[in-house]
């Protein structure tokens, strides 16, 4: 019985070690593919708009990434974020 209780704890305890190793990556992740999607989202209105205009942008994994690191620069710039 304590050869058990000392498993589950040792388990216990490797898996939030294993978890604090791996949480920051993730962030950076989820960041990432949340940029990535509001900056499509981005692209697809400026499609949208500019389709009137015969204007186009490709909608990309690469140029929605583009668009939201050059709004968070702009962000940045004019200190409105």
């Amino acid at each position: 019985m304590d050869t058990n209780l000392l498993t589950y704890l040792a388990c216990i305890c490797f898996i939030f070690i294993f978890g604090r190793i791996f949480i920051l990556p993730l962030k950076k992740i989820l960041k990432l593919v949340f940029n990535s999607i509001l900056g499509g989202i981005c692209i697809f209105v400026i499609n949208l708009i500019g389709a009137t205009f015969q204007f186009h942008i490709g909608l990309n994994f690469f140029t929605s990434i583009v668009i939201r690191f050059i709004r968070f620069t702009w962000c940045r710039l004019l200190d409105c974020c």
